[in-house]
């Protein structure tokens, strides 16, 4: 199992890219919150709201998350590949009956 943490600017981003990776069937679920945000930009801190996007899959898919990502959205945006090392069995049995093993 992969999950993916990925930055937006709104929650209509995340629920439009959700959905095209849940219909794409690169992703088993998905969950999307507001955060605050400070960052360095151009020799300025500044600070705003964003929404996180994390993303439940398999692995190979980054690529294809990727792509559909940059459908949704032009600006600079962390999309960050995280490893899971331990899952419930009920859950990663779903993921997998959903969302075969490449």
């Amino acid at each position: 199992m992969k999950m993916y943490y990925i930055t937006l600017n709104t929650p209509e981003e995340a629920q439009k890219i959700s959905h095209a990776l849940l219909n794409e069937q690169l992703a088993v679920c998905t969950n999307w919150f507001p955060i605050a945000c400070a960052y360095r930009w151009e020799g300025e801190i500044l600070e705003e709201s964003e929404v996180v996007l994390v993303v439940k899959t398999q692995e190979g898919f980054r690529e294809a998350i990727e792509k559909v990502i940059s459908e949704y959205i032009t600006y600079l945006n962390c999309i960050a590949e995280l490893d899971v090392h331990s899952i419930n069995k009920r859950y990663l049995d779903w993921l997998n009956a959903e969302i075969p093993v490449t």
